[in-house]
């Protein structure tokens, strides 16, 4: 299976397509890199450019899933609206193509690549170098986070999907219908 995994960002949006079995298994870098806006400019054009950028991975890749980190709440309100953004541009992108699409936290994603949910972005890049034995660290962090989504889908999001198909399976199906006249009688125990 193939992942591109994004890191939204309105200046810098990080891609990277990692392929590999389902759960556990080789993982292999198809490519990483970033995606620019100038800060400067008008946030319509800067989320065209962000869209036009996730399209030529989509063409380039050819990805079976993405997945996008999730967005949440910190102090910076102007931050978070930005990042949401990038996040919803996207999931547009994938959906437009009829891509499956999966959000993973932050912490997900870290406790997948690295062990711990608390790790800094040194720990979770030390652990993307090694696990894709790439000669170098992917820069910027923004670069090894969306190689680090798409690893945390590969071995945890996959199985994820799994159980949630298991699970709607299990609600659908009915309990057969007593086929006798009257239903038999319960014994009651001793008091």
């Amino acid at each position: 299976m193939r992942v591109l995994g994004v890191d939204p960002g309105l200046t810098r949006c990080g891609v990277g397509v990692v392929e590999g079995g389902l759960g556990a298994g080789p993982l292999r870098m198809h490519g990483v890199g970033v995606i620019r806006t100038s800060a400067d400019a008008e946030l319509g054009a800067r989320l065209v450019a962000v869209e036009r950028g996730i399209e030529e991975w989509l063409d380039t890749h050819r990805p079976d899933a993405v997945c996008v980190e999730r967005v949440f709440s910190q102090h910076n309100v102007s931050t978070v609206m930005g990042t949401a953004q990038a996040s919803a541009v996207a999931v547009l992108c994938a959906a437009r193509r009829g891509l499956p699409v999966a959000l993973h936290t932050p912490s997900e994603m870290k406790a997948a690549v690295t062990g711990s949910g608390r790790a800094d972005k040194a720990q979770v890049t030390a652990m993307v170098t090694r696990l894709l034995r790439l000669d170098a660290p992917p820069r910027p962090a923004d670069a090894a986070d969306a190689l680090g989504l798409a690893i945390c889908h590969l071995w945890r999001g996959t199985a994820t999907n799994r159980l949630a198909a298991a699970h709607a399976a299990a609600r659908s199906t009915k309990r057969p219908a007593y086929r006798g006249t009257a239903r038999p009688a319960r014994k009651e125990s001793p008091r």
